[in-house]
């Protein structure tokens, strides 16, 4: 899935749902350690655990950050 992103460097982030759990995340844009380490912290973890663990984190003095965008992203999943 792709999912457009708002409010961060990051343009969007791909991912798949497989079983449950997160897999193959990648961020378009954004800090690329940053981003790249997020993608490897949470892969084969379940989606709502992802969810509750990244969901409000800020960006510095933006409203939002690439890990909570992440969790927009998987909640966006689960919703549809």
């Amino acid at each position: 899935m792709e999912y457009r992103t708002q409010g961060v460097c990051a343009s969007a982030i791909n991912f798949d749902i497989e079983d449950g759990k997160v897999r193959n995340v990648s961020f378009t844009g954004g800090c690329n350690g940053n981003t790249q380490g997020i993608a490897k912290l949470v892969e084969n973890m379940k989606v709502e655990d992802v969810i509750d663990r990244l969901s409000g984190i800020k960006c510095g003095f933006k409203s939002t950050s690439c890990p909570d965008q992440l969790a927009k992203a998987l909640k966006a999943y689960v919703t549809k």
